[in-house]
């Protein structure tokens, strides 16, 4: 019997990919999230049926379907957004999942929830790979609000025996992305006339990791038997934010040279690199390289940029 995924935030980066994943692992999915789609344009990225609507009660009633598998990937996905605009991130975050859960707890408890949490959990860190065990200690508004998201599934799988597991992704990337650094360092790059000019000093430290094995962490985690399960999403790779620079310059065939005004940016850790013993004991390991990652959303971005 086919199983049924439903994908929130499905509109969006993560959620379009996650689709895409289900599907060709077999799935119906079913997709809900902000965005005016027609069958011609969700069909092709692994969605069956669409819903155009946030993430309530209300709507996900409307679907009038049980599924197997709820990949929550709705939420707002940029730190600079949550600390000007705090209360709506504490709905697009907070109360959209509060919604989900009290959905599935009375409505469809047999369903495994896996969310798509971030290490803006962690918050400041010295530079020294985090476990999923270390103590959380948020920086950001981004950051306390998934933590509070982390708690209320704690919560609803303690005190009324939901199946959750929770990924701390770390810095995901991949074809499609057009915000955050990769995109707008892309954008700069191409544009810069002798230099680009880049905020921090180039040493804060990243872990990144390639949409497509961020989805199969995803699927990994949704055939889990444990009740209850937090692990990291990230590659365990430590690399400066000057070196990912440089490579998507070499990349991108760009000859700006790349500067740093050694300004922090308020809610941006320093240092994040992940400890993934936890992610191998599930059997996952990234199978796109940094480098190739690179080179496949260089020339993705050449493509699609029109500037």
């Amino acid at each position: 019997m086919t199983k049924t995924v439903l994908v929130t935030g499905g509109y969006g980066f993560l959620g379009r990919a996650t689709a895409l994943r289900f599907k060709r692992s077999g799935y119906r999915v079913v997709g809900l999230g902000n965005g005016r789609w027609g069958s011609e344009e969700f069909r092709p990225h692994g969605f069956d049926v669409w819903l155009d609507a946030a993430v309530t009660m209300s709507s996900l009633l409307t679907l009038e379907q049980e599924f197997d598998v709820i990949a929550h990937c709705a939420g707002n996905g940029s730190v600079g957004y949550s600390q000007t605009n705090p209360r709506q991130d504490f709905g697009k975050t907070v109360e959209s999942t509060a919604e989900l859960l009290e959905y599935m707890r009375l409505n469809n408890t047999s369903a495994r929830l896996i969310y798509a949490s971030s290490a803006g959990v962690y918050g400041a860190r010295p530079d020294a790979p985090i476990k999923e065990s270390d103590q959380l200690n948020p920086i950001s508004t981004y950051g306390y609000h998934k933590r509070i998201v982390e708690e209320l599934c704690d919560n609803y799988a303690r005190t009324y025996g939901l199946s959750i597991g929770i990924i701390r992704f770390f810095s995901v990337y991949g074809e499609g992305l057009t915000k955050q650094l990769l995109w707008d360092a892309s954008v700069k790059l191409s544009t810069a006339k002798g230099e680009a000019t880049f905020w921090g000093t180039g040493e804060e430290t990243r872990d990144w990791i390639h949409v497509d094995d961020a989805t199969e962490i995803i699927r990994r985690l949704s055939v889990s038997t444990e009740r209850f399960s937090i692990v990291n999403g990230a590659t365990g790779t430590r690399i400066t934010v000057r070196d990912v620079l440089e490579m998507l310059r070499q990349a991108l065939g760009a000859e700006a040279e790349i500067k740093f005004d050694g300004a922090a940016r308020t809610g941006d850790p320093r240092f994040y690199h992940a400890d993934v013993a936890k992610l191998r004991q599930l059997g996952q390991r990234p199978t796109v390289s940094l480098a190739g990652g690179l080179n496949r959303y260089a020339a993705w971005f050449k493509s699609s940029w029109s500037g």
